[in-house]
């Protein structure tokens, strides 16, 4: 698997992998039709440090992550239900704490146990909990990873 830096012409790709890892999602209310979400995406890809994996001519997952005056965060990770457990996710974060060494942030939802879990797993910290205050006003973590 190959970790890469996106290019701006592949925004539809790396919508569709966020489209899909959020299809699986049951607890999310689905606020934006697909055509909103892929516009939402392509001003993340054109305008952001967006990284992907890569495999079989693929791209597997996603990572985009920010710099601003409070901080350095991860804005969103996602690997395509086809490819969990192959790891692509892995990856990514590993290539997100290079390019952010001196530590990020990053927020997830309570009730995705498998990004907790997996965020855990490499190292990030829980900080606080919110009852949701978001976009779909569901419950939250704000996780942190410092070196």
């Amino acid at each position: 698997m190959l970790i890469r830096p996106a290019r701006k012409d592949e925004w539809l790709r790396v919508a569709d992998v966020f489209i899909a890892a959020r299809a699986g999602m049951a607890y999310l209310p689905q606020l934006h039709s697909d055509e909103e979400t892929r516009a939402f995406i392509r001003g993340v890809v054109e305008t952001g440090v967006v990284w992907v994996a890569e495999g079989g001519g693929c791209v597997a997952g996603f990572a985009a992550t920010e710099r601003t005056r409070d901080g350095a965060w991860l804005h969103h990770l996602y690997v395509h239900p086809r490819e969990h457990n192959a790891g692509a996710g892995s990856l990514l974060l590993a290539r997100v704490k290079m390019e952010l060494p001196e530590g990020f942030s990053l927020w997830t939802f309570q009730a995705n146990l498998g990004a907790r879990r997996f965020y855990e797993r490499h190292g990030c910290r829980e900080i606080r909990r919110t009852a949701g205050e978001n976009e779909e006003n569901l419950p939250d973590i704000l996780y942190e990873w410092r070196p």
